[in-house]
């Protein structure tokens, strides 16, 4: 589990490259090269700028680490369900 937070936290710092955000071209990337596997359409420039926008909760055109941390809780959860055969909402 230790393991996994780490590569959490050192996916997205390695991603910002320094900056405190992800602008779109580095979560563009981030999701093509590290998500592409267990996301759909992440060879679609249109799906990953909507993905982008409805993560940046304060419209600053960036994904901070909590907003990623959004789209990883969403995507362990997708995941979680798909494994279990659950479709119960876990809200």
């Amino acid at each position: 589990m230790e393991s996994a937070i780490q590569t959490v936290v050192k996916t997205f710092l390695s991603s910002t490259r320094g900056k405190e955000n992800l602008d779109g071209k580095a979560f563009k990337k981030l999701i093509q090269n590290q998500l592409g596997n267990i996301m759909d359409d992440t060879n679609s420039s249109s799906a990953i700028k909507e993905m982008q926008q409805g993560l940046d909760e304060n419209s600053d055109g960036k994904v901070s680490f909590q907003e990623y941390l959004t789209l990883i809780g969403y995507l362990a959860n997708s995941l979680s369900q798909s494994k279990t055969g659950s479709n119960a909402d876990a809200s």
